[in-house]
């Protein structure tokens, strides 16, 4: 049954380590190392390419900690930008942030139910209906409460861990050698182009998506002061451990020419080592990949909805949580839009849309971290971004490069993402004219404040809980009646 009670703070550094590794590691790796050596000419380049990918998700991770110590709230990016710029700004990412992970969660229940028919060729033309059954089945652990399903989380991201290194290591211990009339030799003195670089990098950091998941946790968080800063900057290092030895792996068993050539390298790696059966266990690794990473995805999305209907920005009844610390409501109206998208197909084409709001919500949130530095200096901040104002304003000409491209490269989409966006307001419009005839109609207050005009509801600031090391009671951090940062909702 779900009731008005808040979050359970239960969580620790090995569920925020869990939920990046698991959210993060997954099939692009398997993938990504053809396309980044089909831009590079020699090792030493690909090697570099994803060592700087990796710090520069390293230096974001730290930035965006100082935002998650700073407002230890669920949500995420839509929490940052709601503080930074107001209610509008942070309808708009967190609205397109929710979609983005709906759209995800169709693409990963679809890839769990076409690796399920190549391993077991009986399920071919049910690809969709496994897919159904599993987002639903882990729908139905996530009503068995945090506990159970943060438990999930991190059991499955060890085995997805530790699938992934011993593959590494069996392909580094049992490589044949590259012979030496492969054209490696020719190709070392080569120099990369500009623009193979570029996308090459590109491809790279796209690869390390999922690294900014422990945010949207942090409420629940026992301690987020020290547990959210270790777990994002564990999590990335870790990811960035187990890509190198990857691409390692890969470059001692295939030439770079035929990296380059192959969409799927590492199941062409495997095939070298193993024959036939190799391609098996490429697509068993696959599918132990995905269960956290839809387990992580589920939710995410869930905290992105429970935090806007707690603040009055979408359907209030999503603020709802069980007894065992679950955002029911929030938990099931993704779930129920994920299933949709998987059904009718349209998770494809909404897929390409979202994107373009991956890159934007990171555009909008590293504005946020000089503004709210600006704004509100004397905000606690438990942990400050590495090297600010410098790695901030590497990490924003990284990201409003990615968005210009997203944007230049794919008009279409970028369209399309801007009437989401457009629908997200007209639906938000409609909630808050039902709102307003509820509140008309006979035995309602009779009267509209502003608050409740804007589908606000009576606001009361809310300081942020105490933490173990009794740091987080910090009275200049509640949100503010005046101007466009409006207190939360009581829970």
């Amino acid at each position: 049954m779900s009731t008005s009670r808040g979050l359970l703070r239960i969580l620790g550094v090995g569920f925020g380590l869990a939920v990046i590794v698991g959210s993060t590691l997954g099939i692009g790796i398997l993938r990504t190392p053809g396309l980044v050596a089909g831009q590079l000419p020699n090792r030493t380049a690909i090697l570099a390419v994803w060592i700087a990918g990796g710090l520069y998700t390293l230096v974001g991770a730290a930035c965006l900690a100082e935002l998650g110590t700073m407002l230890p709230e669920a949500g995420g990016y839509y929490v940052y930008a709601r503080r930074a710029f107001g209610d509008a700004v942070g309808f708009a990412v967190g609205w397109t942030d929710w979609i983005t992970y709906c759209a995800v969660l169709g693409y990963v229940s679809i890839a769990i139910g076409e690796f399920a028919a190549l391993l077991l060729p009986s399920l071919a033309g049910y690809e969709r209906a496994v897919a159904m059954l599993t987002l639903a089945s882990l729908a139905a652990l996530q009503l068995a409460g945090l506990r159970v399903s943060s438990r999930f989380q991190e059991i499955t991201t060890v085995v997805k861990f530790g699938a992934f290194l011993t593959v590494v290591v069996a392909a580094m211990v049992f490589a044949p050698g590259i012979p030496s009339g492969s054209g490696l030799a020719s190709q070392a003195s080569q120099a990369p182009s500009l623009s193979g670089l570029i996308v090459a990098l590109q491809s790279v950091v796209i690869t390390y998506g999922g690294w900014q998941s422990a945010m949207y946790f942090s409420e629940e968080d026992r301690d987020p002061d020290r547990n959210l800063p270790r777990s994002m900057i564990g999590g990335v290092a870790s990811v960035i451990v187990v890509y190198l030895l990857v691409n390692v792996a890969l470059l001692s068993v295939l030439p770079i020419g035929d990296l380059a050539r192959s969409t799927l390298p590492a199941a062409d790696a495997a095939q070298i080592l193993l024959g036939g059966g190799g391609r098996e266990i490429i697509t068993i690794l696959s599918i132990v990949s995905l269960p956290p990473m839809l387990n992580a995805i589920l939710m995410i999305g869930t905290r992105i909805l429970f935090a806007m209907g707690r603040d009055g920005l979408l359907w209030r009844r999503a603020a709802s949580v069980t007894a065992r610390g679950t955002p029911a409501a929030a938990m099931l109206a993704t779930t129920v839009v994920a299933l949709a998208l998987v059904a009718t197909g349209t998770f494809q084409r909404l897929v390409a849309v979202v994107a373009f709001f991956l890159a934007a919500n990171y555009v909008v949130c590293c504005v946020a971290l000089g503004a709210l530095r600006r704004s509100e200096p004397d905000c606690g901040r438990p942990f400050r971004a590495w090297g600010y104002p410098w790695s901030a304003a590497v990490v924003l000409a990284g990201a409003v490069s990615f968005l210009v491209g997203a944007a230049a490269g794919d008009t279409i989409n970028a369209a399309g993402a801007v009437a989401l966006l457009v629908l997200g307001f007209l639906v938000r419009g409609g909630m808050s004219a039902a709102h307003r005839a509820g509140i008309r109609r006979p035995g309602g207050s009779g009267q509209i404040d502003d608050a409740n005009a804007a589908g606000m509801g009576k606001i009361r600031p809310r300081r942020f809980p105490a933490s173990r090391t009794g740091r987080r009671n910090r009275p200049h951090c509640v949100y503010r009646e005046a101007g466009r940062r409006r207190p939360l909702l009581p829970q």
